[in-house]
């Protein structure tokens, strides 16, 4: 089994980006290692000013991210939840073009150089649920062609998206003749009406800086 998950975190003001580092290079051996035993695929850290993004690929359930990213947790805001405070708040899965198979075939079309990019999009208020809406369609009705590995999750009104290049481009029903209706619906609606590309640099979906990407192939090597 292969749990794909992804969190939003906010860094403190006023810390020592000298003292963070540290913190992050901590981090990147604190996953290396769980990926080393085999607890992990992949874990990819993203920053845009004071959030984080992370997306990782877990081998069993309940894996959060304090739990291999200890050393991370002094630099990060609490986020009040339902459960009470937690350092990285949960990010709801909103699309996909592909679910995960067994690990080492969702391994195997990774073979070769793949970059592992993450992106952000602020959405306006208003336009959140007709997005959330139309994505989910899409995804139901699983004709959309697109890559594998991308997924996009939701945490207020901010999209984090990952994805690889170069893409391999999937549909969920493995269809490649039908043309997609709910697609058709989300076009309809004028998606760039969703977009605060003020705030993304002019751009819907803004690629942002990476602090670290691991996985088995860069473990190994």
């Amino acid at each position: 089994m292969i749990i794909r998950e992804q969190y939003r975190g906010c860094l403190k003001e006023g810390g020592s980006e000298e003292a963070l580092q540290r913190a992050v290079d901590q981090a990147r051996k604190s996953a290396q290692r769980r990926i080393r035993e085999g607890e992990l695929l992949c874990v990819c850290l993203y920053r845009y000013r004071q959030m984080c993004f992370l997306y990782y690929e877990a081998l069993e359930p309940g894996m959060k991210p304090e739990q291999f990213l200890p050393e991370l947790t002094p630099f990060l805001e609490s986020w009040p939840e339902e459960d009470g405070k937690t350092p990285w708040a949960y990010m709801y899965h909103i699309f996909h073009h592909a679910l995960p198979d067994e690990p080492l075939k969702w391994e195997a079309e990774r073979a070769g150089e793949k970059t592992k990019v993450g992106r952000i999009a602020f959405l306006y208020p208003e336009k959140l649920f007709s997005y959330t809406y139309w994505h989910k369609a899409i995804v139901d009705e699983g004709i959309h062609a697109g890559d594998k590995y991308q997924c996009i999750a939701l945490h207020e009104n901010i999209l984090f998206s990952y994805y690889e290049e170069p893409r391999t481009n999937v549909n969920l029903r493995g269809d490649d003749q039908s043309i997609s209706q709910a697609l058709k619906g989300w076009m309809a609606v004028d998606p760039e009406s969703h977009f605060d590309r003020r705030k993304a640099g002019g751009e819907n979906f803004l690629v942002i800086e990476p602090v670290f990407l691991v996985d088995k192939r860069t473990v190994l090597d």
